[in-house]
C-alpha cells in the first residue's frame, strides 16, 4: 500500500505543487465542484502543505457556488455550472474570500448521468485566477474519456484532479 491515501501520480504532483509554491511564497485556494475536494485533499496529504494551502471550497450545488463563492445566478442560468464563465467566477470568489495568491476552480460532468449533447459526460472546465491580476481570465474546457465505462466517474475525477494540480504549479 502507498504511503498516500490518493493515487501515487496525484500525490507526487501534489508534492511538487506544495514544494514549488512554498519556494515561491504563494498561498493557494481551491474551488471544487465535480472533484469534491480531491484537489485540496491531495495537497493536505503532503507534509508542509499548511504553508501553502489557505483553504478549499467544495461547492457541489449551484446554491453553494452562489452562497460561498458569490457566483451570480445570471451566470449559472445563462451559461450553466459547467462553463468557463462559472469557473472563472468561482476562482475569483475563492480569491476574494481567502488569503490566497492563486486560486483554481473546477466544475464538470463526472457521470455516469448528467451529460447533455452540448456537455457530455467527461466535460470538465477549469479556471485559474491570480490576486491583483490584469488581463483576460484563464479558463480551459477539457473532455476526459471514461465516464460511461466501469470506473468512469473515478477516472474523470482523477484526470480532473491532475489537471487542477498542474494549474497550481508556479
Amino acid at each position: 500500500m502507498s504511503e498516500y491515501l490518493l493515487a501515487d501520480d496525484i500525490s507526487e504532483l501534489a508534492s511538487r505543487v506544495v514544494s514549488e509554491n512554498a519556494e515561491a511564497g504563494r498561498k493557494l485556494a481551491t474551488a471544487e465542484s465535480c472533484t469534491g475536494g480531491l484537489v485540496a485533499g491531495a495537497l493536505t496529504e503532503i507534509a508542509g502543505s499548511s504553508a501553502v494551502l489557505d483553504r478549499g471550497f467544495v461547492t457541489y450545488s449551484n446554491e453553494a457556488k452562489m452562497e460561498m463563492l458569490g457566483v451570480s445566478q445570471d451566470i449559472i442560468e445563462t451559461f450553466g455550472a459547467v462553463s468557463i464563465a462559472c469557473v472563472w467566477a468561482m476562482a475569483q470568489g475563492a480569491l476574494e474570500r481567502s488569503n490566497a495568491d492563486v486560486a483554481v476552480a473546477i466544475s464538470g460532468v463526472a457521470g455516469p448521468g448528467g451529460g447533455t449533447q452540448l456537455k457530455p459526460v467527461g466535460t470538465v472546465v477549469f479556471a485559474r485566477a491570480y490576486r491583483n491580476a490584469t488581463g483576460e481570465p484563464e479558463g480551459e474546457l477539457k473532455h476526459f474519456d471514461g465516464g460511461d465505462g466501469p470506473g468512469g466517474r473515478a477516472a474523470i475525477r482523477h484526470q480532473a484532479t491532475i489537471c487542477a494540480l498542474e494549474l497550481l504549479l508556479p
